[in-house]
């Protein structure tokens, strides 16, 4: 019984396996509020290109 408790403890492949399950979490995360980040900046670029476009260019009434 022993040397099986001793076997069990001495185990590393289960910590190595949650170790690659933070690190993908971890990525994921990172990923995520890059994406968001970029995604609020491409929001507030073509909103300024769309309010040079409206001032630049003059609308024609039908």
């Amino acid at each position: 019984m022993n040397a099986k408790l001793m076997k069990f403890l001495r185990d590393e492949d289960g910590v190595t396996a949650i170790e690659y399950g933070l690190i993908a979490g971890l990525i994921a995360v990172a990923i995520i509020v890059g994406a968001t980040n970029i995604g609020s900046d491409l929001t507030s670029i073509f909103g300024n290109i769309d309010t040079q476009l409206k001032t630049a260019v003059p609308t024609k009434a039908p």
